[in-house]
């Protein structure tokens, strides 16, 4: 079973500069402005059609557990830079070693039914995958799979319950860059 721990993030102003840290769990039961990422990787197929990799979050993640998002999503450490701790949460989740580029960033805020908010200057890193064998955590992901992105974008206008709150604003950023 995946659970919060003792894991900080770092708080930050609506500028992304750093304000300190705060453990986890309270950053998120006490709404506080944190720095998060989100990573997209995307794919051509072999009718070169634009595919994205998305993932399921395991269902007893402390928030969205069960939804569907991108590639991979997480917070960077204290004293982490966001592009390294992208990397190597892509790897501790999907199993995949990339380089990632920054491609952007939004703040949201969505409040949960457990009492849990989130509230985070999201950055977007995108990639073209680079094809290599990878297998996912299942402590972190129930399940992936590669889409087109006409099917994802039908998906998410008509059943956006079965998607993670962060993952069309974020999918928007990482679009513009690659259409």
């Amino acid at each position: 079973m995946s659970t919060i721990d003792t894991d900080y993030v770092i708080l930050v102003d609506e500028n992304d500069n750093e304000i300190s840290s705060d453990e986890k769990l309270s950053a998120h039961e006490n709404a506080l402005l944190h720095r998060a990422f989100s990573v997209f990787i995307f794919r051509k197929n072999s009718e070169n059609q634009l595919e994205l990799l998305i993932q399921q979050r395991q269902a007893q993640k402390y928030h969205c557990g069960g939804l569907w998002t991108n590639t991979c999503c997480s917070h960077p450490r204290p004293g982490e830079a966001t592009s390294a701790a992208a990397e190597r949460r892509l790897f501790e989740e999907m199993g995949i070693t990339q380089a990632l580029t920054p491609v952007g960033h939004f703040i949201y805020k969505a409040e949960f039914s457990n009492g849990l908010t989130e509230f985070e200057y999201d950055h977007v890193l995108i990639a073209e995958f680079r094809p290599q064998e990878f297998t996912v955590n299942p402590l972190e992901v129930d399940n992936y799979q590669w889409i087109t992105i006409p099917k994802l974008i039908l998906a998410l206008e008509t059943s956006p319950e079965h998607y993670t709150p962060w993952f069309k604003p974020a999918l928007d950023i990482a679009l513009a860059q690659v259409k």
